[in-house]
């Protein structure tokens, strides 16, 4: 079961459960409904298009701005040259209900996720993290200078042998 709507002046094909990326719509609302439906699929693989009535309902998961482009103007030989990034705004909804004809199509629920840490809540773990790291190393460097066998003393110590270089082929550059 799906259905293809309009929005932001494109065109999708969504199904219940779907996430999709509209252009950014009002802030503030946490259910969309879209009646511009161009056409419904049926329970046995039909597609027809809506006369009336038709709406989809989808849950606002997200809104924020895409990865940036960068946009290059040059001309050549002229010394034009224009650089111009652009970050698209964009409302990730996720779509929960397709109704046609008196027929009701439902997304399953999803679980919910759990909450974002806030700063204080970050840093304040990372204190505590930092400071078992540096406790553990310190255990752990006691152990190896326990552990490690002293060196012996007096003895010689390995001369490393000097590379020899073979002299470069080819020699001069003007022929005898």
């Amino acid at each position: 079961m799906y259905a293809v709507i309009r929005a932001g002046g494109k065109q999708y094909r969504v199904a219940p459960g779907d996430v999709i990326r509209i252009e950014r719509s009002a802030p503030g609302q946490d259910t969309l409904e879209f009646t511009d439906v161009l056409a419904v699929s049926g329970e046995q693989g039909g597609v027809s298009r809506p006369e009336s009535g038709a709406r989809v309902v989808g849950r606002v998961v997200e809104q924020g701005r895409a990865d940036k482009i960068l946009v290059f103007h040059f001309k050549r030989k002229k010394q034009y040259k224009k650089l111009r990034g652009h970050r698209q705004a964009f409302t990730a909804v996720r779509i929960t209900e397709i109704a046609f004809d008196g027929q009701k199509f439902t997304a399953p629920d999803e679980p919910e996720r759990k909450p974002k840490k806030t700063v204080a809540e970050t840093v304040a773990g990372a204190a505590g993290t930092a400071a078992g790291v540096v406790a553990e190393t310190a255990a752990q460097a006691a152990e190896a200078v326990k552990a490690k066998p002293a060196a012996k003393k007096g003895g010689a110590a390995k001369k490393t042998a000097a590379k020899k270089t073979a002299p470069k082929k080819g020699g001069s550059k003007g022929k005898k």
